[in-house]
């Protein structure tokens, strides 16, 4: 079905530019403009949720979209201050300049983080495929040994990431946790989604253990409340790590665990490079597919 919708004669001219278009995009995107969404995070913050600004287009193609990039999150961390808010960052390394040049995406990066520590946020640097990690976390040790104030992202279908939390916990480099999103090969990848639901368990039961404030990126019910026994067995209070989430998706859920006293932060993307984005996500759940098409045929 969603690749009935995708290959839909018009279905992106009609997603940019219609008003239900609009409306729906706004379930799961804050908005093309930095005020549209610092007015979303400043929704969450009245409503008991953290959030994490992601300005979408990692699809840059040159040096000059990368230094694009990193002044408008700049302007994101200073409008964070200014409105006084509990956000963080999520950055790209590869919106960033890595697929041109490693010193230049450092540079961007470190002046990411810099600003981000004079004004008390955190830049959350998200993990791409296998072939961007190691030099992904190499940028995580070395920002994390010069400033402090990053978290690093690790996915539990790569095998190698028992050893990656290992080693990013006993530096006490908070994490945060996900399943995956990249097609990768079975000799770097589990290939059946229950070994990695298994595997993500394992490794969010050792980042509760020993990680420096882990957050839980899921929005499976089942790991969820996992995490939330696992944590009352150990007696692991909730102000000792936090939830992730993406804007939109699973609300119900978001809710529950907000008023149960825990800690939620959602993913919260901007940005005029929505489309690629938007997809991704009805890809991800086919409710949402269900959701797009019911409106298509309203409008």
């Amino acid at each position: 079905m969603l690749l009935f919708l995708s290959q839909r004669r018009g279905l992106r001219h009609w997603m940019e530019t219609s008003p239900a278009a609009e409306r729906l995009t706004s379930r799961f995107i804050a908005g093309n403009t930095l005020d549209q969404e610092l007015a979303v995070c400043q929704i969450l913050d009245s409503q008991g949720m953290l959030a994490t600004l992601d300005h979408l287009g990692e699809s840059v193609t040159s040096l000059a979209e990368a230094e694009g990039s990193r002044d408008a999150y700049l302007a994101a961390l200073d409008q964070i201050a200014a409105r006084k808010l509990t956000a963080t960052i999520s950055v790209k390394l590869t919106q960033l300049g890595l697929d041109f040049s490693d010193d230049a995406c450092r540079a961007n990066v470190e002046r990411l983080v810099i600003r981000a520590k004079s004004v008390g946020s955190v830049v959350e640097i998200d993990m791409e495929s296998s072939a961007h990690v190691d030099r992904t976390l190499a940028l995580v040790y070395r920002l994390h040994e010069s400033y402090g104030c990053v978290r690093a992202v690790i996915q539990a279908y790569l095998y190698r990431s028992e050893s990656d939390i290992e080693n990013l916990s006993k530096q006490q480099i908070p994490v945060r946790l996900c399943k995956g999103a990249y097609k990768e090969p079975s000799d770097m990848a589990f290939p059946d989604k229950n070994d990695v639901d298994k595997n993500y368990v394992l490794l969010m039961t050792r980042l509760l253990d020993h990680g420096a404030y882990p957050a839980i990126a899921s929005h499976d019910p089942r790991i969820i409340d996992q995490a939330l026994q696992y944590a009352k067995e150990r007696n692991i209070t909730p102000d000792r790590f936090e939830f992730q989430m993406l804007y939109g998706i699973s609300r119900d859920l978001q809710k529950r665990l907000v008023q149960g006293g825990h800690r939620l932060r959602l993913y919260v993307p901007y940005g005029d490079a929505w489309y690629p984005y938007f997809m991704r996500r009805l890809a991800e759940r086919p409710a949402n597919v269900v959701f797009l098409a019911r409106s298509l045929l309203r409008s």
